[in-house]
């Protein structure tokens, strides 16, 4: 993309996507296991807006992990982590999702074609990411 002095780059393209993780991860080395890809930013980068998850089953607490990789996945870093608490899964309760705490106000920029990995602390039925993000 063609840059301009003195104008503002906006994300060009709106995205959404989901990830669910099964297996925990107990390594927190640059080659975690068990970790599901959540997003690729575009070949500009991209502007990361909102990562929540919500149990499928009910579970215990487990740690919410987030990494990135500027490698196509070969390496992931940590640079994020929540506590998702236990929660029973009910046709009568509602859940709340477990928030990374990304917003407009607060977004994550990612450089071009980064990509987002998430994992789970606590085996579980199913924990699903869900993200918001705008491709530059």
């Amino acid at each position: 993309m063609a840059v301009t002095g003195n104008n503002v780059i906006t994300p060009q393209t709106p995205k959404s996507g989901v990830a669910v993780c099964t297996t925990a991860n107990s390594t927190y080395s640059d080659t975690p296991t068990n970790t599901q890809k959540l997003l690729t930013a575009g070949a500009n980068g991209a502007r990361v807006t909102k990562i929540t998850a919500l149990a499928r089953a009910t579970n215990t607490a487990t740690e919410l992990q987030l990494y990135v990789s500027y490698d196509a996945g070969t390496t992931k870093k940590l640079i994020n982590s929540k506590l998702m608490g236990a929660y029973t899964v009910a046709q009568t309760t509602g859940q709340t999702p477990a928030d990374f705490g990304y917003s407009e106000d607060a977004a994550m920029i990612l450089a071009a074609n980064a990509e987002l990995y998430v994992a789970i602390g606590v085996s579980n039925t199913g924990i699903v990411f869900a993200a918001e993000w705008g491709d530059y």
